[in-house]
């Protein structure tokens, strides 16, 4: 990404991070095959912090580190290198899917380093049918030749989404391609398939006690309303455990919104009043 910065992490890989603006800090971590550009939609919502926002190992513009190191705890390490590279003590954290996984697993081991945590569009319980989705298309290029034929098949291929513009998908399908003359090539390490692999056959984790660790941290949830990833029940239970987590359900949108939507970014605006 144009403008990026890079660090070291602890084991030598390069990797990838933009930060922005004055304020509260809030980390930003995006989606399993997404980058930082994810983030784009969100910052008029951010307006009056600090962004930080990383590329994952393995993802956009940082080092390919292979399968093996493709795992929530190495991302959630990374995380706090970033923040120990900038001299962040505590930061907020927003977390789309993926991120919102390092963002509770980093609630209990490392809570100190939080000042709340914001979730879009992911809880303790991964609705399979949206893990079965992603087992499909994760490290699999495309069969469309270039971004504008990819674009076009959106609509069809997120049958939760409605009412988005053609525009959003072709800004979508470039955060995720880069169009070569032989078709178009994934922005991620095609190997992050084998790692989603190995952990969608690994036997079952019960999550709830990563989500039960965030207790005394300021909570959101933004859930689409199509979701196939996070399940309606799943996210009243959360809300049950939480009564005060800040609560948004976006209309038209699957896994996962976009964050620019007015009940997403009040939901976002709401849960940073509590850190002023």
């Amino acid at each position: 990404m144009q403008g990026a910065s890079h660090f070291t992490a602890p084991d030598g890989a390069r990797l990838a991070y933009r930060d922005e603006g004055e304020g509260v800090p809030v980390l930003c971590l995006c989606g399993l095959t997404r980058t930082m550009a994810d983030f784009d939609y969100a910052l008029p919502a951010l307006a009056g912090r600090r962004v930080i926002r990383m590329d994952y190992r393995g993802r956009g513009d940082s080092d390919r580190t292979g399968a093996a190191t493709y795992t929530v705890p190495v991302e959630a390490k990374d995380a706090l290198a970033l923040l120990d590279h900038l001299g962040v003590r505590q930061a907020a954290i927003l977390g789309t899917s993926r991120g919102g996984l390092i963002g509770m697993f980093l609630a209990a081991v490392a809570k100190d380093r939080l000042l709340g945590l914001c979730l879009n569009d992911v809880g303790p319980v991964i609705h399979r049918p949206g893990l079965e989705r992603i087992k499909d298309y994760v490290g699999r290029s495309p069969a469309a030749k270039t971004l504008a034929e990819m674009a076009a098949k959106m609509p069809k291929s997120m049958a939760g989404f409605t009412g988005v513009p053609a525009s959003r998908w072709l800004e979508e399908v470039t955060h995720f391609y880069e169009e070569t003359p032989e078709g178009l090539r994934l922005r991620y390490d095609p190997a992050l398939r084998e790692a989603f692999h190995a952990a969608f056959e690994g036997p079952p984790v019960d999550l709830w006690p990563m989500f039960d660790a965030c207790a005394g941290l300021p909570l959101a949830l933004i859930r689409g309303a199509n979701s196939d990833l996070l399940s309606s029940e799943v996210a009243a239970e959360m809300q049950a455990r939480r009564p005060d987590m800040v609560f948004a359900s976006v209309p038209g949108r699957g896994h996962v919104p976009f964050l620019d939507e007015p009940e997403a970014a009040d939901a976002i605006r709401r849960w940073l009043e509590t850190m002023r």
